[in-house]
């Protein structure tokens, strides 16, 4: 889609992308994805890319956070009106494009049924980790410590 714009993320894009990654199911408060969050996240070397209409609407995403060692590529998504334009594979490449240009590996996590997805990373280079399982606690209360 030509009229598609990718563009680094602004404080003003915060509501719509986050009525993206509700409708794609990649994010929400219970998960800390706040904008709080985001701007520590760039500040640490991070990168939040969105997919944008002509009229600046948010229809996409790209999530990269740096921990020092890897980025992490993460919350990306299209708003399910665009899906299957395109517009997935130009934010990844975007997203690859930031993370030659910083010189670390990079690593994402993507639902082992999200067969779009798995496909369209593949194309990229992305291998199979394989034997891992993915633990988190969101809540700090629950530690046991």
């Amino acid at each position: 889609m030509e009229n598609i714009t990718i563009r680094d993320f602004t404080p003003n894009d915060f509501e719509e992308l986050n009525e993206v990654w509700q409708l794609t199911d990649l994010g929400n408060s219970k998960r800390g994805d706040n904008l709080e969050i985001i701007m520590q996240s760039i500040k640490m070397g991070g990168k939040l890319l969105v997919a944008v209409t002509q009229e600046n609407r948010v229809i996409g995403t790209s999530w990269m956070t740096f921990d020092g060692r890897r980025i992490h590529l993460h919350h990306v998504g299209v708003h399910p009106q665009y899906q299957g334009k395109g517009i997935g594979k130009r934010l990844t490449i975007e997203s690859l494009i930031y993370v030659k240009e910083k010189g670390y590996q990079v690593k994402l996590e993507v639902h082992k049924n999200n067969t779009r997805a798995i496909n369209l990373y593949k194309q990229f280079g992305f291998q199979y980790l394989g034997d891992y399982d993915v633990y988190i606690i969101r809540d700090l209360q629950s530690i046991n410590t």
